[in-house]
């Protein structure tokens, strides 16, 4: 993955509540074990009629949104603990999820797959689903070292939590072992004086 320091982005908005990780992506699709294909089958059951069509009134089916961020309702990834939830955002090309509340599986499950979960007040999401009612070109700027989300059209800006380890995988675009071995230096020092 590419390193994350700052992206600014139009949206794609969802403004439903509750949706768990079988909304994103059903358990029929759970067969495969690798991440490939996942984005394609992406709120499958909301997205494709069952003919297999795309419907015209799911947000991803309208052209007219776009972007690298998904705005969700709150409680977003509820559910079960499926990584492949993950993986399907992963896979349709979001960076950013932003909601007013994670489930925390879930949200560790995106981290883990290079999404970046967003936290924000629901204020402040309701302001964001306003805007972008009104102009779908309207874009947010997610800034990850100064941990601080922007809406472009209101200039307002929220600041978001992130646990330090995560944010420095972001930042240097580590997975757990890539991260572990940039500290081989320090363990080894650290063994040798034990």
């Amino acid at each position: 993955m590419e390193k994350f320091k700052k992206i600014t982005s139009t949206i794609v908005p969802l403004p439903i509540e509750n949706v768990d990780t079988d909304q994103i992506i059903p358990a029929r699709f759970l067969k495969a074990t690798t991440r490939e294909g996942f984005g394609n089958n992406l709120f499958a059951d909301w997205r494709y009629g069952k003919d297999g069509k795309p419907k015209k009134d799911f947000v991803l089916n309208n052209p007219v949104y776009q972007g690298n961020i998904l705005v969700a309702g709150k409680n977003f990834g509820s559910g079960s603990s499926r990584e492949h939830a993950a993986w399907a955002i992963a896979g349709y090309g979001f960076q950013v999820v932003v909601s007013s509340f994670f489930a925390d599986i879930f949200k560790n499950n995106a981290m883990n797959n290079f999404v970046l979960p967003v936290v924000i007040s629901e204020p402040f999401l309701s302001e964001i689903f306003e805007c972008v009612g009104k102009d779908p070109k309207m874009t947010l700027t997610v800034d990850l070292e100064n941990q601080q989300i922007t809406n472009n059209v209101t200039m307002k800006s929220e600041n978001f939590a992130i646990n330090a380890y995560k944010k420095e995988c972001f930042l240097k675009s580590f997975d757990d072992i890539d991260y572990l071995l940039s500290k081989k230096e320090n363990i080894l020092n650290f063994e040798k004086n034990i």
